[in-house]
């Protein structure tokens, strides 16, 4: 039996699963945690690795690894790193976005040669913050890798500096279109030429643990949101939903996507095709808050939420709490319009639930909007997925089935797809089952999703 290991090196934790790579069963699985903050030493990073993969790594014929996006790893030109790296989450280079943007001409030409308008998450961003802020660092810059990649790149023996397309494809420095990088794009944002990585194809095998020709198989790994995606084996008219901290709506499409309002990522994908990404600022934390005002643990809170009527008697939720990027109010806070001396504690939970769907059903309509592919089924996972009233609720408001698979670490099944997708040498990577996706269907709220719209536009510049 042939066994595979996938990781998953997230913002908060590394976490490990060894799999059948023949039914995708999950044998084992192991965990560590990550440092709190926007910069972290990369060297915690292998820390963790080691400690998730102990005792699991020496079982696995192949290992690939899905890491936290866009975050710049600075290395010096004897593969030192320069600086901590600086994560997706750190904002300090948000001014330095809007320089790059002028720079390209733009937003739209932006768009146009990286798929994606820059924001201070994007690899490009960072650069250019380095050049302005510690050009010293800078100087001492000889290459740049993304956390998979030097993941990647240490597990290897540190023989071949390689990412992947998806990954790559966030850095504000590739061509979407073109799907190569552009030395060029990251020349300018550091201020000198700088090294990249070799961009593997989806089923390359890169390298060998420890560089040893007897060591496990390593495949090219990949970005957290790519890999979720093939651990899901989400296919043509798919749609995930992943609410979380934030919200994210993903889709496979087979074509290049440049969404000049910048609500829509043009990502490419771990397959060889593209995963356009829309995502919201306000997940499961806005159920949070309102099981928190009602004073309730969850399971009431999605009794009251049920116990509502559909449209929670005109109550509504506009749950912008910390601001919004679908639409893109970074100053907005939340509105609840609707209130009448009429209002219970059941409307009020039904609208907290109803407010976050509408808010994630504005996330698919951009996608549906931004690629021209409507979307047939909803994979809802996440946190906020495991509550009952999200999820009997969402058909109601996203006019499609919803499925919710099972709970499992989605990111890291991804990362063992591939390995095995690469051990076996096939052209497509395995087909695993993702248990749990029964279809849940509903009728739709037109009149609550109209109610919803007339707020949102109402609020725009509040």
């Amino acid at each position: 039996m042939a066994l595979v290991l996938g990781i998953d090196s997230s913002t908060q934790s590394c976490k490990a699963v060894l799999v059948d790579a023949a039914t995708g069963e999950v044998l084992a699985e192991q965990r560590a945690t990550h440092p709190e903050g926007t910069e972290v030493d990369p060297a915690a990073w292998l820390t963790a690795m080691d400690q998730a993969t102990a005792g699991l790594i020496e079982r696995a014929d192949a290992v690939a690894i899905a890491g936290q996006q866009h975050g710049m790893v600075a290395l010096d030109e004897t593969g030192e790193v320069v600086r901590p790296a600086l994560l997706w989450n750190d904002t300090r280079s948000a001014r330095t976005a809007e320089d790059l943007i002028a720079e390209f001409g733009g937003p739209a030409a932006c768009v146009e040669q990286t798929g994606s308008l820059h924001v201070a998450s994007i690899t490009a961003t960072k650069l250019r913050w380095l050049r302005d802020h510690e050009p010293d660092n800078a100087a001492r810059t000889a290459s740049v890798l993304l956390p998979h990649d030097y993941l990647t790149w240490h597990l290897g023996g540190r023989q071949r500096k390689t990412t992947d397309h998806g990954d790559a494809s966030g850095t504000g420095y590739y061509s979407t279109r073109e799907r190569r990088f552009v030395p060029e794009l990251a020349e300018q944002a550091l201020g000198h030429a700088v090294e990249l990585p070799h961009i593997a194809e989806p089923d390359e095998q890169v390298g060998t643990v420890g560089g040893s020709p007897a060591g496990a198989v390593i495949a090219p790994g990949t970005g957290d949101n790519m890999a979720a995606a093939l651990g899901l084996c989400l296919g043509a008219g798919d749609v995930s939903v992943s609410i979380g901290t934030s919200g994210v709506a993903a889709a496979a499409v087979p074509g290049s996507v440049h969404d000049e309002s910048g609500l829509v990522t043009g990502f490419a994908d771990a397959t060889g095709a593209y995963l356009p990404l829309a995502c919201t600022l306000n997940g499961a934390r806005v159920l949070e808050l309102g099981r928190r005002i009602l004073g309730v643990d969850w399971a009431e809170f999605s009794r009251l939420a049920l116990a509502g009527e559909s449209g929670a008697n005109g109550l509504v939720l506009q749950p912008y709490l910390d601001g919004e990027r679908t639409p893109n109010r970074p100053d907005a806070t939340g509105v609840l319009a609707g209130l009448t001396s009429a209002t219970t504690r059941e409307d009020f939970a039904r609208s907290i639930v109803e407010g976050l769907l509408y808010s994630m059903k504005d996330a698919v309509d951009a996608l549906v909007s931004a690629t021209g592919v409507p979307a047939k089924r909803v994979l809802l996972i996440g946190g906020g997925a495991q509550s009952e009233a999200v999820q009997l609720i969402a058909p109601e408001i996203f006019g499609v089935d919803v499925v919710i698979p099972d709970p499992a670490e989605y990111v890291a099944l991804g990362a063992a797809r591939q390995a095995a997708w690469v051990l076996s040498g096939e052209p497509e990577p395995p087909q695993w089952p993702v248990p749990g996706t029964e279809a849940i269907s509903a009728a739709v709220d037109g009149e609550g999703l109209a109610r919803y719209a007339r707020l949102r536009d109402a609020t725009e510049g509040w």
